[in-house]
């Protein structure tokens, strides 16, 4: 499964965004599906998730802020962002879970928000 991230940009604190990643194959089957981020300098850290069994996860900084959906019609996994912080400002890599030995990764799209 191959998968093509996209909707990253420029946009003002306050404002939003939506990411979009795309796969080649079916999401229907994936156990997770989710996004990560990386900030210049930082380690990697999960942003939002969705389990096959409808659990959800938000990281702590953006709950109330971003959300995560999926269309299996459409085998896209997307992310809103909205109330945009400059501390949003990272590259956000989408991922899909088949099992607990295959993982697949998007290439990353840049958010970068300005002050």
């Amino acid at each position: 499964v191959q998968l093509q991230a996209s909707g990253g940009g420029l946009v003002q604190a306050g404002g939003s965004l939506r990411l979009s990643c795309a796969a080649s194959g079916s999401i229907f089957s994936m156990i997770v599906t989710g996004w990560y981020r990386q900030a210049l300098g930082k380690q990697r850290e999960l942003v939002a998730s969705f389990s096959k069994d409808g659990t959800t996860y938000y990281a702590e900084s953006v709950k109330g802020r971003f959300t995560i959906s999926r269309d299996t019609a459409k085998n896209t996994v997307y992310l809103q962002l909205n109330s945009l912080k400059p501390e949003d400002t990272a590259v956000y890599y989408c991922y899909l879970r088949k099992n607990v030995v295959s993982t697949y990764w998007g290439q990353g799209t840049l958010v970068t928000v300005s002050s």
